[in-house]
């Protein structure tokens, strides 16, 4: 089984520019984090876009689907930013028959990678655990638990996922 890992930008590869005092993107981090975490899964990663998913329009959630739909991989990881990942999982979702036999799971990192204390690797390990084992579906894993893609929600107070109630 080969999971295939479609970046698309997020929180998981910014930098920070100490100068300027911004965050940028200049590449993805996913293969040195699948390194340091010893990752024995084989896996194909497809740098999509490098994009802050507030600047997510829907043609780039398209293109997403296009991606997933167009996919020889059965078992997808999606990375993305935390802010509109909902809304992506929704598009998704929403046409899973066109995805249908796939299980995708989309995950982020509340804090860049880059910055040492990231969330980002439990999350992204998480994620291609969770492809590996879930019925075929869309998700979000983030935290160490999944959710389906029509039940979660990003809760800002907390800055955690959890399950509509």
């Amino acid at each position: 089984m080969t999971i295939k890992i479609i970046v698309t930008g997020g929180t998981f590869d910014k930098e920070y520019n100490e100068i300027k005092g911004e965050l940028f993107f200049r590449d993805t981090h996913i293969n040195e984090m699948l390194t340091l975490g010893r990752c024995r899964v084989e896996y194909k990663i497809k740098k999509l876009m490098m994009i802050d998913s507030l600047f997510m329009k829907k043609s780039h959630r398209l293109e997403i689907l296009k991606e997933c739909m167009n996919s020889r991989e059965k078992n997808i990881v999606i990375t993305h930013g935390t802010d509109t990942m909902v809304d992506t999982a929704k598009v998704l979702g929403e046409n899973v028959e066109s995805i249908k036999n796939k299980t995708v799971v989309l995950t982020g990192a509340m804090i860049p990678y880059k910055f040492g204390s990231s969330d980002g690797m439990f999350n992204l390990g998480s994620a291609i655990s969770f492809a590996q084992v879930l019925p075929p579906g869309i998700y979000i894993a983030m935290n160490g638990r999944y959710f389906n893609w029509y039940n979660v929600i990003k809760n800002r107070n907390k800055g955690e996922f959890e399950e509509v109630k």
